[in-house]
């Protein structure tokens, strides 16, 4: 479960940032292709904040879609993996790669 390793590491980043202030929500965007299941995520970012100054905070997802270009047929749009609908692996991914901490708030 690979979603406990970066639940832990997006709370060491948001407590570094917090200092000494109590974080509220942690929103967070995820894209479609890091294989990161949300309801795990959710739990193992439960377990994390456990103990700092994010304990019971809530965290908010972000889904984003996984997009790309096909460079044997030149369609774009939305991708399911890593194949265009035509079959080709050759595909330029534009979305859905991403892993990121887009805001929290403090007080």
């Amino acid at each position: 479960m690979h979603e406990l390793a970066i639940a832990t590491s997006v709370v060491d980043a948001v407590c570094a940032r917090a200092g000494d202030r109590r974080v509220h929500l942690v929103t967070l965007r995820i894209g479609a292709l890091t294989a990161v299941v949300p309801d795990a995520m959710r739990f193992c970012f439960d377990l994390a904040v456990e103990g700092t100054v994010a304990s019971g905070a809530r965290l908010d997802i972000v889904a984003v879609t996984a997009t790309g270009s096909c460079r044997d047929c030149g369609v774009s749009g939305e991708i399911d993996g890593l194949l265009c609908p035509c079959g080709s692996a050759d595909v330029e991914v534009t979305a859905g790669r991403e892993l990121q901490i887009v805001s929290m708030e403090v007080g």
